[in-house]
């Protein structure tokens, strides 16, 4: 089961490759996907029907299971199970899955956009799904169930230039999101009660669990929450017709086997052990029955063929939570038994409606006349279809309906009260209205109705195939049900018998049941005949509940009261939003060590050298000439100062590794400032600061002595030894290296490292998306195609006659010379902006400081260095580059891109992290190998060092993200600029500014 899973998450991965070179026929090979792991699934489908469904892994006789420990003291891991529940859920996900996407190569057409992606989203939909019918983790199923949303989201707003597909993407993914993460907190409250989240090992302790009373009952209750949503049961049922947006294929699978089947496949999996919890039936039923009913009467108001289905797979998920919800044998056979009927006829209609509109361009029934006489092939199998939904025979509809009956007149028998006559009368209220718009779906799709034949186009064997087929399973199962009830009765083992077995047929004999059945075609029959006058009592009925309306109300409320909010705390102000969080970084812990009377130290250590006191006052200084700056760039190079004192600072401690990566970070930081100040004006202020400049001074002082006093405390109140007393030991013989820092971040806190490189992938990302308008400017262009000289030119206009007309003269003469430049690009800028000695430097300097930085890598585990190290190195060569040769050399330096980068570097920590899994130990366990190698002699190497070459991938990828945005960017829009300026002018201006001291930094 784990490869059908990987397969399906893989294929939908390439996906938008496969449609580059196919075109919409690559639907074909994304079917076949699905459709290979349906075929395994029948094969191998004994393994998985045992009679021990209860069994827990290991024991003899258990269903299929895999599992893999992700994070033990979390009790979290990765766990798979194939039950019987599992495997019927699957064969829908994975056969209608493989039909619908098939169904899909004609649906759409060649030129249609963004085929790719949706097809990958539909595929990873199915991936999506399988994972979840599968998960024995309450955790990781939370995680699939999350992920079905997502890309729900993304299907349903497939046609995102519509704002109506908007919206409906968005009701669907709040709705369910509220939903799931209810649900997240019932898991953890019976996760945690249990001691284990594995879901089979919960159901085997469901019994001792229920005697712990108000807390499984809440949690039950809450994880029934994310169940009603999924399923869009009252109040939650509006988003349901609203994805209706969708394409027609999406909507298909959604309603058939997919995300809305999430919901009954909760139900059904606790049904088994929670089905006696206090909030278990009370939901259930109430919420279930009016949702059959609302459902059923909201269907039979619409003119939209689509709608007329959706209302009524609203009203058909209400029916089956009720019948899963039951509890008992009867009900898990009836209610599997009607989940597969349903997955078959509605997908069939579907499919159906899709090739009605695409064919007859609408679904509006006011609209449609005599297409049973244009495709009689197409009524056909929709009459088919909407008679099992209705419940006729001998189709599947009708068994699968009558083994309800039979189970809800049993419940009615044994009930002592009157609530199970009233389920009974309300079931079948629910089915009589089913009847009546499966009557008007036909009715209204097909009928001559006494007009001009709408116009319609031949429709393709290839594009009938997939309903077809449905068909043929939904007439065969009906004529010989014994198969699926074969397949359905381990799940119905884990119930306690209550009386005669329960079994699938076509053919019961007289029973309460047929007479029942008999009553819901009869006044199916007569709603459908006096459709008019229902219309007319429908109009007359008022909305005095609208669901759909206090959603919006809701939202609306939110949207109001966070502008409201936000008009009082979002100023613009960035002094005002300092002013807020420095107050409360003060007052909270201030607070703390006040009111908890948190100790302080009682003897005072001011410093071990004099060289710290150097340093010390280094950083003073550089604090006082940052304040006093009245220009951005000295506030910036003072700021500088004080990172370097703590370089050293560092350094006299005896941590290189400290130092080494804080002054490469200064570096790198000091380039990025300069860089986006050239945007801004050189002057720090532009008045003076005013009355407010005593309120920053005492706040910045108490920040400071806040923070001092919450270290100095907590080194004061530690009364156990320090952890880092253990890290030397840890770090040698568990991570098989010396330097303690840099194990300990691609070891020990591996986890906390990359979460850090996976914020610096987000911040490179966010950088780029604020500068670059298209893309991320990750498009070169060479050096070759630009004329020399050309680049930055006219910045500055220097003077006809003096040093700086003789300086040009002689780098006029410097960048025409015709043997090998000292850079690729440096030819591109003007004269005036090149440095003969920065080049040669440069072309020195670079490869020496490339190899150092992967000294730096490989070494890190042992020596000073390590992957930020190494990153921070590179990205100082190349910034180097850039300063020397321009953004032509920049690009010349750095052929792949920096979201390629960022990306190399994500994927080489993940898969360093996995592979451990995969080979039967934990995520990110390090592996120590030692062998003999030619020229090297021995070599011990740790498997964690790949970890932290993603680490100096990612690294040299943000720097460069960084050098491209705020550097290379800005240099081509200022040439824009400059290019439509005349050079006297500048001039002028530059005499000007030069004069009142404002110049912009270069």
């Amino acid at each position: 089961m784990l490869i059908v899973l990987i397969a399906l998450f893989a294929v939908a991965f390439v996906a938008p490759l496969i449609f580059r070179r196919l075109g919409r026929s690559a639907f074909y090979v994304l079917a076949a996907v699905p459709g290979a792991a349906f075929v395994w699934l029948v094969i191998t489908f004994d393994q998985y029907t045992g009679e021990g469904q209860n069994l827990l892994e290991g024991q003899p006789n258990a269903p299929p299971s895999i599992i893999f420990r992700w994070i033990p003291s979390l009790t979290l891991e990765l766990a798979f199970r194939m039950d019987t529940l599992a495997a019927v859920l699957s064969l829908l996900i994975l056969g209608i899955g493989a039909l619908v996407l098939f169904y899909c190569a004609r649906y759409f057409k060649q030129n249609d956009p963004n085929l790719g992606p949706f097809g990958a989203q539909l595929l990873a939909f199915a991936g999506a799904m399988f994972g979840l019918v599968t998960a024995d983790d309450m955790i990781l199923l939370f995680i699939f169930w999350e992920l079905t949303t997502v890309l729900s989201y993304l299907l349903i707003g497939y046609s995102r230039h519509r704002l109506a597909a908007r919206r409906a993407a968005l009701q669907a993914l709040i709705v369910t999101t509220l939903g799931g993460l209810t649900m997240l907190v019932g898991m953890i409250m019976l996760g945690q009660t249990a001691g284990t989240y594995r879901i089979s090992d919960i159901m085997a302790q469901s019994e001792s669990l229920l005697s712990n009373g108000l807390v499984v009952d809440v949690a039950i209750g809450l994880i029934l929450v994310g169940a009603v949503t999924k399923s869009a049961l009252i109040p939650f049922h509006f988003w349901l017709p609203g994805a209706m947006a969708a394409p027609t294929p999406v909507s298909a699978y959604l309603h058939a086997a997919a995300m809305v089947k999430a919901g009954i496949y909760l139900v059904a999996r606790f049904a088994p052990g929670f089905a006696d919890a206090a909030s278990w039936l009370p939901m259930i039923m109430i919420l279930g029955l009016a949702t059959m009913l609302i459902g059923g009467w909201r269907a039979l108001r619409q003119h939209d063929l689509k709608l007329i289905l959706a209302y009524g797979t609203v009203s058909q998920l209400g029916f089956l939570t009720m019948v899963v919800g039951l509890g008992g044998p009867g009900g898990a056979l009836a209610g599997l038994g009607m989940l597969v009927a349903h997955g078959l006829f509605k997908a069939t209609l579907f499919l159906v409606v899709g090739i009605i509109d695409h064919q007859a361009g609408t679904r509006d029934i006011r609209k449609l006349a005599g297409i049973r006489k244009t495709a009689p092939a197409l009524a056909v199998i929709a009459t088919i279809a909407a008679a099992s939904m209705a419940g006729i025979p001998p189709l599947l509809g009708f068994v699968a309906k009558e083994s309800i009956f039979e189970t809800f007149v049993h419940q009615a028998e044994i009930d002592p009260t009157p609530i199970g006559t009233l389920l009974l009368i309300g079931i079948v209220a629910g089915s009589a209205l089913t009847f009546a718009y499966s009557a008007r779906f036909v009715w209204g799709g097909f009928a001559c109705k006494g007009k001009e034949a709408t116009e319609f186009t031949r429709v393709e064997k290839s594009f009938l195939f997939a309903p077809a087929l449905l068909t043929v399973f939904t007439v065969g199962l009906g004529l010989w049900p014994a198969p699926l009830d074969a397949i359905i009765q381990p799940y119905v083992t884990l119930f306690e018998a209550d009386g005669e077995d329960s079994y699938l047929a076509l053919w019961h004999g007289f029973t309460p049941a047929l007479a029942l059945s008999v009553v819901t075609i009869v006044v199916g029959v007569l709603l459908f005949w006096f459709r008019a006058q229902v219309e007319r009592a429908q109009s007359r009925v008022p909305a005095l509940i609208d669901a759909e309306r206090g959603y919006k109300y809701t939202i609306g409320t939110l949207d109001d009261v966070a502008v409201w909010i936000t008009g009082r705390t979002q100023r613009g102000s960035l002094a005002f939003y300092l002013f807020v969080i420095l107050t409360m970084a003060i007052i909270t812990p201030l607070t703390a060590i006040v009111f908890y009377d948190a100790p302080l130290p009682d003897q005072w250590h001011y410093a071990d050298s004099p060289a710290q006191v150097a340093a010390g006052v280094v950083i003073i200084l550089g604090i006082l000439a940052a304040i006093r700056a009245t220009k951005r760039f000295m506030a910036v190079l003072m700021v500088g100062v004080t990172g370097y004192g703590m370089a050293l600072i560092f350094a006299l401690q005896g941590a290189p590794d400290l130092a080494l990566t804080q002054m490469l970070v200064e570096t790198i930081v000091l380039v990025a400032f300069v860089l986006a100040l050239r945007s801004l004006p050189a002057r720090l202020w532009q008045k003076e600061p005013g009355r407010y400049r005593l309120l920053r001074a005492v706040l910045g002082i108490s920040f400071g002595l806040v923070m001092a006093a919450i270290a100095m405390s907590s080194m004061a109140s530690r009364i156990a030894a320090p952890v880092s007393l253990e890290y030397p030991g840890l770090a040698y013989e568990g991570g098989g290296g010396e330097n303690i820092v840099n194990v300990t971040l691609v070891d020990i806190r591996a986890w906390d490292t990359y979460g850090e490189i996976s914020v610096l992938a987000i911040a490179a990302t966010g950088i780029a998306s604020l500068i670059f308008i298209r893309g991320r400017g990750d498009t070169r262009q060479r050096a070759e195609s630009v004329k020399s000289g050309s680049v930055d030119r006219g910045q500055e206009p220097l003077g006809v006659f003096g040093r700086e007309a003789a300086a040009l003269e002689l780098a006029k003469k410097f960048s025409s010379v015709s043997r090998d430049a000292w850079l690729v690009a440096g030819r591109t800028l003007a004269p005036e902006r090149r440095s003969i000695i920065f080049e040669v430097i440069t072309r020195l300097l670079f490869h020496s400081i490339i190899i150092f930085s992967i000294y730096l890598l490989l070494a890190g585990h042992n020596l000073p260095g390590g992957g930020f190290a190494g990153g921070l190195m590179a990205g100082l060569a190349l910034t180097v580059r850039y300063l020397a040769g321009g953004r032509f050399e920049l690009a010349e330096a750095s052929p792949v891109s920096a979201g390629v980068l960022l990306g190399a570097g994500m994927a080489t920590t993940s898969l360093s992290a996995l592979i451990p899994l995969l080979l039967g130990g934990q995520i990110l366990q390090t592996a120590i190998l030692e062998f003999w190698m030619p020229v090297f002699g021995d070599v011990k190497f740790v498997t964690s060092t790949i970890f932290d070459i993603g680490v100096y991938l990612v690294v040299v990828g943000l720097v460069l993200d960084v050098l491209r945005s705020l550097g290379s960017e800005i240099d081509e829009r200022s040439e824009g600029l400059s290019a439509s300026t005349d050079p006297d002018d500048m001039q002028a201006q530059q005499q000007e500014h030069t004069e009142s001291g404002e110049g912009v930094v270069r």
